[in-house]
C-alpha cells in the first residue's frame, strides 16, 4: 500500500479517529480544524475555574477507542483513563419518581418491580429480541460501508425479520406496558438526534448495546479523550492546526473522472491532497464548500428537502454549593415531562412552536469527577431537545425567556436554592449549531437517523460526487453518537486503504 497525502475538515471523534487510523496505516495526515481547539461538538469551555464538555458526555463500547490505540501500537489507558457509572442514567417522570438501571439484569428486574411486575417478563422478551438486532445493527454492519443499492438489498431480509419497518416506541411497546417505562426504554434515539416514533427499530438496540459494554466516563471530562487523541496524532506525526477553517473543496474533473485534489483554507492558502476526509457537517460540506458544478447528486435543492435531527439549547452551570449528597441525583439524570409523545411532536413535527414544557438530560459530573468544579463547588449541564432552525423560533428572542423557564423548573424540583447559589453559567442554543458549529439549519445531529435517511440512503463513507472525498461524523453511515461516528472513522480508513493498495 502506498502512502498518500490526507487532508481532514473539521476535528470531532470521527475526524480524530479517522486521522488516528490513517496515521497508523502509513499515511501523511494534515487535520484543519475552524475553531481555537479540537473536538468539534465535543468542545470543551473552561470558566470561572469549572470544565464544561461541550458535547457528548456518554461514553459505550469503550473498546472502540481502544481498537484505535491499538492500531497504533499504544495503550489508551496511558492517555486517558475511563470509570464506569452506576447507575448508567437515573430516569425520573413528572412526579420526581425514579428509575435506575445499569448493566445487573436482576437490579433492573428489581426496578421494574417496583413499578410494575407485569413488566418484567415483557421486559426479558425485549432483551432477547434486541439481542438479535444488536448482532445484525451494530456487530455486522456498523462499520459496513453502504455504498450500493445492492448493500441494502443484501440486508433487507434481516430488516425486515428484526421489524425495522417499526418505530423504536412500537417495538418497545410491544413487551412494555406500563406508559413511564416504554418511556425508559426507548429514549435512546434522542441521543442520536431521533424521534422514537419515527425512529426503526433497529436503534432499539443501543439499550442492549449500553447493557453489553456500559456507560463510561473519561476522568476530567470528555475534553480528555480529545486532548488524547491530540498527543496520540502528534506522536504519529500528524499535523494539527486550529484556527484554519476551510472555506472549499478544490475540485478537478468533470462527471466520473471529478477528483478533490485538496482545500482552500478561508486565508486563500491552497493545500493539496490525495485524499479530501470531511468531518464537518454533511449538507455544508456540499452546499459551502464545493462548487454547484460539481454536485450532482447532492444538489442544494435534495439537501434542503432532507429531513434534519433535533437542534439543542444546552445550559452549563456552577454552583457554590454541592448537591452530590442530597441523594437525589446521579451523574446522568434524565428528566421526563408530562407529555412523551406530544413533546416529540412538537419538536421533529409542529414547525413554529417552541414547546412550554420541556424533557431535559442534566448531567452532574462533579457526582464522579469532583475536579470538574472548583472545591466546594457542583458543575452541571442541563440539555433539552429543541426544534432545529427549519421551525422559525427567533432564538435571539426566546433563549433567555427559556433558560429562565428551565433554571425555575430545575430550582423548583430538584436543586433547591440553585439560582441563589449559581456562580457561572453559559448556554448554547441552535443558533451556535449553525454559527459556531456551521450544522444546516443548526441541527445538532445532521440528518434525522429515520429509515429513508439510514443505511444506503444516508450520504455514503464515500462521496457519491468524486471518488477521493470521504465522510465521517454523524451525517453519514452509520450515524450519530460516540460508537457511531468511530465505526465511520473506521469506515473511511478501510476504503481509503483499499483504494491505495
Amino acid at each position: 500500500m502506498s502512502a498518500r497525502k490526507i487532508v481532514i475538515i473539521g476535528s470531532g471523534f470521527g475526524a480524530l479517529g479517522a486521522a488516528a487510523r490513517l496515521l497508523a496505516d502509513g499515511h501523511d495526515v494534515t487535520l484543519f480544524e475552524a475553531r481555537d481547539k479540537l473536538g468539534g461538538r465535543a468542545y470543551t469551555y473552561e470558566q470561572d475555574g469549572f470544565v464544561f464538555d461541550g458535547g457528548p458526555t456518554i461514553i459505550t463500547a469503550p473498546w472502540m477507542f481502544d481498537e484505535i490505540w491499538a492500531k497504533a501500537g499504544k495503550n489508551r489507558e496511558d492517555y486517558v483513563s475511563f470509570v464506569k457509572c452506576d447507575p448508567f442514567y437515573r430516569i425520573f417522570d413528572d412526579a420526581q419518581a425514579f428509575f435506575d438501571y445499569n448493566d445487573d439484569e436482576m437490579f433492573i428486574l428489581n426496578e421494574i418491580q417496583k413499578r410494575n411486575p407485569d413488566d418484567k417478563r415483557g421486559y426479558l422478551n425485549f432483551m432477547k429480541t434486541t439481542k438479535s438486532i444488536f448482532e445484525k445493527g451494530f456487530v455486522e454492519l456498523a462499520d459496513e460501508p453502504f455504498l450500493h443499492f445492492t448493500d441494502m438489498l443484501r440486508v433487507a431480509p434481516d430488516l425486515i425479520r428484526l421489524q425495522s419497518y417499526k418505530s423504536v416506541y412500537q417495538y418497545v411497546s410491544q413487551y412494555v406496558k406500563d406508559p413511564f417505562l416504554r418511556q425508559v426504554f426507548s429514549f435512546h434515539p434522542l441521543l442520536v438526534g431521533g424521534n422514537p416514533f419515527d425512529t426503526p427499530s433497529i436503534y432499539a438496540m443501543i439499550h442492549y448495546l449500553e447493557r453489553e459494554w456500559g456507560v463510561w466516563y473519561a476522568l476530567g471530562g470528555t475534553g480528555k479523550l480529545v486532548e488524547a487523541f491530540e498527543r496520540l496524532i502528534t506522536e504519529l506525526g500528524g499535523e494539527i492546526h486550529v484556527d484554519r477553517p476551510v472555506a472549499e473543496i478544490l475540485v478537478d474533473g468533470e462527471g466520473r473522472d471529478r477528483r478533490a485534489r485538496g482545500v482552500r483554507l478561508e486565508d486563500g492558502t491552497e493545500v493539496r491532497a490525495d485524499v479530501v476526509v470531511s468531518n464537518a457537517d454533511v449538507a455544508t460540506t456540499y452546499m459551502n464548500m464545493i462548487a454547484p458544478q460539481h454536485r450532482t447528486k447532492y444538489t442544494d435543492r435534495k439537501l434542503e428537502r432532507m429531513d434534519y435531527a433535533m437542534s439543542l439549547f444546552v445550559l452549563y452551570f456552577g454552583t457554590d454549593k454541592q448537591y452530590r449528597d442530597d441523594g437525589l441525583l446521579k451523574h446522568h439524570n434524565i428528566i421526563l415531562g408530562p407529555r412523551y409523545e406530544g413533546l416529540l411532536r412538537d419538536i421533529f413535527k409542529n414547525q413554529g412552536r417552541l414547546a412550554d414544557d420541556f424533557s431535559l438530560y442534566l448531567h452532574m459530573p462533579s457526582y464522579t469527577d469532583p475536579s470538574m468544579a472548583p472545591e466546594g463547588h457542583e458543575s452541571f449541564y442541563v440539555l433539552s431537545p429543541v426544534p432545529n432552525l427549519k421551525s422559525g423560533i427567533d432564538w435571539r428572542e426566546q433563549a433567555k425567556p427559556y433558560r429562565d423557564a428551565i433554571m425555575n423548573f430545575l430550582e423548583a424540583n430538584y436543586l433547591p436554592g440553585l439560582q441563589e447559589h449559581l456562580v457561572t453559567e453559559h448556554y448554547i442554543d441552535p443558533l451556535h449549531f449553525q454559527g459556531d458549529l456551521r450544522s444546516f439549519r443548526g441541527s445538532a445531529f445532521a440528518f434525522e437517523p429515520k429509515l429513508t435517511q439510514s443505511a444506503w440512503f444516508r450520504p455514503h463513507n464515500r462521496s457519491e460526487e468524486m471518488g477521493n472525498l470521504y465522510f465521517v461524523g454523524a451525517g453519514t453511515h452509520p450515524g450519530g453518537g460516540l460508537p457511531g461516528v468511530l465505526s465511520s472513522s473506521k469506515i473511511a480508513d478501510k476504503l481509503i486503504n483499499e483504494s491505495v493498495a
